[in-house]
């Protein structure tokens, strides 16, 4: 269903209200056309504001009874013309979910297209214009603000033979979230995960049986493979209208605070905030994937090794707030509740971290599957017991990462 702008009344975001329904929202003077529906939280309209928004178009008949407008009078009743297309109308809650998780899907196919198309760019040494990647960049920016649980729940899902596509696009996804998280500003956020996509283009020059070695590297193949660096920056001098916000994420993401990273063995004085995030984030997305000598590690195991990284290699402030953003248990993951149920974390508390949504598929405590079901753990005797790493559970979870 498409929702007619005209019908709708335009209000400043600081005027919203739990219960209202939200037909499209605006960034400076850009109107987006959201996944119409009813606030359903004071945490909602927070992230609305964290992401920039300024004044959003509510139906009045649509909106609970009881709900009190106050139309901005700097505009005429005509509707500004959006700029793109209106999406689905939101339904109830687990349908309101698979609306967003399919818009998530969409987004990371796309991301991992572009990732493709810029590789098989660079392979054939044409130059590489931005401008593709930033209209991307302005979706997962949207589509964080609006339902970050729903992108975190997709991208978790890999495969471990396209862990160069799917690790990018994890990279910037991730990166807006933290970045949001932060309250770092939009613009920032779009430049991050532009060179989140871009971050490890510099591989596809280094050999292939370093690159994809089933065992540990030897010395004189760990050097070849910090080469990736160095190609990296000769090859983003071809990406045409790159910030140095991006520029910093591609080349800064194995730089350490006591200056021996690499490629430059930049120190703590040398490294901006969003430098300083690439390394947590690319470190967190490679300990949690499975990879063609390894198999990937919980979330919890990987929040240690980032913990026992700080303060010399990452920055220990950083690294608490990036946890505290995802999530003791973030949403994909995979965990074990105090009944012996099974499930994937499937919406975040923010209020209560301990206490997600979790969507149950199998039994420990009986070895069987057992019939879907959403446990909201704050209205719940049971809790999680421990994180999982998918590859120790005994039955394969990725067919109940759908709807």
């Amino acid at each position: 269903m498409q929702y007619d702008l005209k019908k709708s009344i335009k209000i400043s975001i600081d005027t919203l209200t739990i219960g209202m329904f939200v037909t499209a929202i605006e960034h400076s003077k850009r109107v987006n056309l959201t996944n119409a529906g009813r606030v359903p939280s004071n945490q909602a309209i927070d992230q609305l504001k964290k992401s920039g928004v300024k004044f959003a178009w509510v139906d009045r008949e649509l909106s609970t009874q009881g709900c009190v407008f106050n139309p901005v009078s700097d505009v005429p009743e005509q509707a500004v013309e959006p700029e793109v297309a209106p999406v689905t109308e939101a339904k109830p809650k687990k349908q309101s979910r698979f609306t967003q998780q399919k818009r998530a899907s969409k987004i990371i196919r796309e991301a991992k297209g572009l990732a493709q198309k810029l590789i098989n760019q660079t392979f054939e040494g044409k130059v590489i214009h931005v401008g593709e990647i930033e209209e991307w960049a302005d979706d997962v920016i949207d589509t964080v603000a609006i339902d970050s649980d729903a992108l975190q729940c997709v991208s978790a899902l890999r495969n471990k033979d396209k862990y160069l596509l799917e690790h990018s696009v994890n990279v910037a996804c991730l990166l807006v979230s933290f970045g949001k998280h932060l309250g770092l500003p939009k613009e920032t956020l779009k430049h991050m995960a532009i060179g989140g996509i871009i971050h490890d283009v510099g591989k596809i020059k280094v050999d292939d049986k370093v690159l994809h070695k089933p065992a540990r590297l030897t010395p004189e193949e760990f050097e070849h493979m910090k080469l990736h660096q160095v190609y990296a920056k000769q090859i983003i001098t071809n990406v045409k209208g790159l910030s140095d916000v991006s520029r910093d994420v591609c080349l800064m993401h194995h730089e350490k605070l006591d200056g021996s990273g690499y490629p430059a063995g930049l120190t703590a004085e040398q490294l901006p905030i969003h430098g300083r995030m690439s390394s947590i984030v690319d470190i967190y997305d490679a300990l949690t994937a499975d990879r063609c000598y390894k198999r990937g590690m919980s979330s919890a195991e990987a929040f240690k090794i980032l913990l026992s990284l700080t303060p010399n290699h990452l920055d220990k402030n950083l690294v608490y707030k990036f946890i505290n953003c995802i999530g003791v248990f973030p949403v994909g993951s995979v965990v074990e509740l105090s009944d012996g149920r099974v499930g994937i974390v499937w919406t975040s508390n923010i209020d209560e971290p301990l206490k997600p949504e979790v969507k149950c598929f199998y039994s420990r405590k009986y070895k069987r599957y057992v019939e879907v079901s959403y446990v909201d753990l704050k209205h719940s005797a049971v809790k999680i017991e421990k994180a999982i790493a998918p590859h120790n559970l005994e039955v394969d979870p990725s067919p109940f990462f759908d709807l």
